[in-house]
């Protein structure tokens, strides 16, 4: 299965797996966000939606998509647009939109803030 992890990094801990992966450490399918507030921001409830119908599904148009969300095509290609900015979904070389994961898993820790 090819599962891809959303979580909450530092800049400090990416740098850190990026120097593993280049001493040749498996690292996984990672997606990262600076805060678990820019993880919430980006993955509405519509766009997990929208992930939900990618998941395993492969190569797909927006107007596909749409339809199986029955939701609006311009509604879901804002959404698209927003989730290939920020390197959730991708295109492929006919310019379908690809989520090229089977499942998802999701990995953040919030803690108390100090005063």
């Amino acid at each position: 299965m090819n599962t891809v992890t959303l979580g909450v990094a530092s800049r400090d801990a990416i740098s850190q797996s990026f120097a593993a992966a280049m001493r040749g450490e498996e690292q996984g399918q990672f997606i990262s966000f600076a805060t678990a507030e820019l993880l919430f921001q980006t993955l509405t409830e519509k766009r997990w939606n929208l992930l939900k119908v990618m998941t395993g599904a492969g190569p797909l148009s927006i107007r596909e998509v749409a339809r199986r969300l029955d939701r609006d095509v311009k509604r879901v290609h804002e959404d698209v647009t927003a989730l290939l900015n920020c390197g959730v979904l991708e295109r492929d070389e006919g310019g379908s939109i690809v989520f090229p994961y089977d499942a998802i898993h999701v990995d953040f820790t919030l803690q108390t803030m100090a005063a």
